[in-house]
């Protein structure tokens, strides 16, 4: 879970969250970060670089083993499948590869 944005610490006297009263929403501690070294990781170890034509996915050649390309979602299909055919040239993983590619049977 995250904390919204607009979302500040109470400070009043009486205010039940601040004083972590039983059966009011939870105040948020630095305490539950993910280790730095992991943070922003997808299970497969790489972490995602948002791609919108094939000139982004040329940015990722130095750092393939690094980065894995993810297609944004207002790219075409003509688009997506040049972007995908770019990538396995380079060696460059792509996350959603098959998103707008593959037609519905």
């Amino acid at each position: 879970m995250r904390v919204g944005s607009s979302w500040r610490k109470p400070k009043g006297i009486d205010n039940a969250v601040r004083r972590r009263f039983k059966g009011q929403m939870a105040m948020p501690s630095i305490g539950f970060g993910s280790n730095k070294k992991t943070r922003h990781m997808m299970p497969s170890g790489h972490k995602a670089f948002l791609v919108h034509n094939t000139k982004d996915v040329e940015l990722l050649l130095m750092h393939n083993r690094t980065y894995a390309a993810e297609i944004g979602h207002a790219v075409s299909s003509r688009k997506r499948v040049e972007i995908v055919e770019k990538a396995k040239a380079l060696g460059v993983k792509v996350t959603n590869a098959k998103g707008r590619v593959t037609t519905e049977a």
